[in-house]
């Protein structure tokens, strides 16, 4: 019995698919990234995903594991080698499985999407805070496996930091429970933080224990304007310094990018005219109106100070929504406005107008026709910087490939040369794993090839993400 036909009669109805079934699997969202593969499997339980990875691996295929396909670098779409790995999609394990309020906890499988844990938990009174554009259909399976970002790391960290336990099935098909909702414990080593950020290369997540933190009763959101990024950075010093930790969102966008948003969704007008933006958000248990005389009374003190030209503090929810939209708008703006080549770069907070700086500097003086969008979450040293092409300049490119490993030679050098990483929120995968050989500590690139070896000895778990394939220990 072949592999297929093998996995049909162990799975439920409909789980394998095959030939042109397959295609909506076989690239990423933005559709610049396409593979192929065997077959693709949509496990329904944990002990399904067991069976299929016992049976790839007694026939010797590689498996790709794959989540909402919302990743930028590649990490769910498979290779386009000799031999096609086995794709396993996590898209119909969605269950909620327990909600623990008191302990601030919530068990779910690795495919519900995080809009839906984040609606499960406020139904619960609790609040689940890693946020980014793509929650309406990424997976929390991959946003562990990436150790995703987003808008709210600068109050509650990285997904990392609201994980608290990890259920994964490991190249071999063993099962690991490692489902704990503790906050302290210290029974060997912590072995869920050798799958959060993995991205599937040494075992495949199927499900989580996740923190939750109390849900804010009131928020204060405004919109601002500055006319350079290093009173951005005094702003934040300002916020910070007044307001605590209930400020919870400091996000910086350029007005180029700001334009590319408004035009893509018309219905959505600048709040301000400058050469720099901020989506700033103050949240806790405290009444509106404390809030947002707080918010008032800082942006205030700002304005005297000639940090701000212009401010505008929503007065109300759908106010609040539009200034969101904005922000959360970035993505789909920049896949249909000419052609992008972005970066995820991550140097220290107090660096990132330098970074802005130099990195503008040096590809202006490169690319002179090129257009540069930005969007940071500045609050955490996260920017994420583009450069932008036209359609018909890109088209007329002699050596794209080139012109993209020039902008991202240029933009990691810069990071380099300020103590960043090339990658803060979006992974490895498979786009960047030589930048990640070249740019690596010799000694830390070596244990991760002997952690990788210690996994998954065969290289059949997602080959070729993180770790080049052809640098897998013999």
């Amino acid at each position: 019995m072949d592999l297929p036909a093998q996995l049909s009669s162990l799975l439920p109805a409909g789980a394998v698919l095959t030939g042109d079934d397959m295609s909506a699997y076989l690239q990423d969202w933005w559709g610049r990234q396409t593979g192929s593969a065997l077959f693709v499997t949509l496990p329904k339980t944990t002990e399904d995903v067991a069976a299929i990875v016992r049976a790839c691996a007694n026939a010797g295929h590689a498996i790709v594991p794959q989540g909402g396909r919302t990743g930028l670098t590649g990490a769910g779409v498979p290779g386009a080698g000799d031999r096609p790995p086995v794709i396993l999609s996590l898209s119909r394990m969605r269950s909620i499985r327990k909600i623990d309020a008191i302990n601030g906890s919530i068990d779910v499988d690795a495919g519900c999407v995080l809009s839906d844990v984040q609606s499960a938990a406020i139904a619960a009174d609790r609040l689940f805070p890693v946020s980014l554009g793509a929650e309406g259909s990424c997976q929390i399976g991959g946003i562990i496996s990436t150790n995703a970002g987003g808008t709210n790391v600068l109050r509650y960290g990285t997904t990392r930091e609201n994980v608290l336990g990890l259920e994964v099935v490991l190249p071999d098909g063993m099962i690991w429970n490692g489902m704990k909702a503790l906050r302290k414990d210290n029974s060997g080593y912590a072995l869920r933080h050798m799958f959060i950020g993995a991205e599937g290369t040494l075992g495949i997540v199927t499900g989580a224990v996740l923190k939750l933190h109390s849900l804010p009763k009131a928020h204060a959101t405004a919109w601002v304007g500055v006319s350079d990024r290093e009173l951005a950075l005094r702003l934040l010093n300002r916020l910070q310094s007044c307001c605590g930790e209930r400020l919870t969102t400091f996000e910086l966008m350029n007005a180029e990018q700001l334009a590319s948003v408004i035009a893509h969704r018309p219905v959505v007008a600048s709040p301000a005219d400058a050469a720099w933006h901020l989506l700033i958000e103050l949240a806790d248990m405290s009444a509106p109106e404390f809030l947002s005389e707080m918010l008032l009374a800082a942006l205030g003190a700002a304005m005297n100070a000639g940090e701000i030209l212009d401010a505008v503090i929503a007065q109300n929810g759908i106010q609040r929504d539009n200034f969101w939209a904005l922000r959360h708008g970035t993505a789909d703006a920049n896949r249909n406005v000419g052609h992008l080549l972005p970066a995820d770069i991550s140097v220290p907070v107090s660096a990132v107008p330098q970074f802005l700086n130099t990195a503008s500097a040096a590809v202006r003086n490169r690319f002179p026709g090129a257009q540069i969008v930005v969007v940071s979450h500045m609050g955490d040293g996260n920017v994420h910087f583009g450069v932008r092409f036209s359609h018909r300049d890109w088209s007329s490119h002699d050596d794209p490939g080139g012109t993209e490993v020039a902008v991202r030679t240029i933009m990691n050098d810069c990071a380099d040369a300020l103590g960043g990483s090339f990658t803060a929120e979006h992974g490895i995968g498979r786009k960047l794993a030589d930048e990640l050989r070249t740019r690596s500590d010799e000694a830390g690139y070596q244990s991760m090839q002997r952690l990788k070896k210690v996994f998954d000895p065969h290289g059949t778990m997602n080959p070729g993400c993180v770790l080049r394939e052809h640098d897998q220990l013999s």
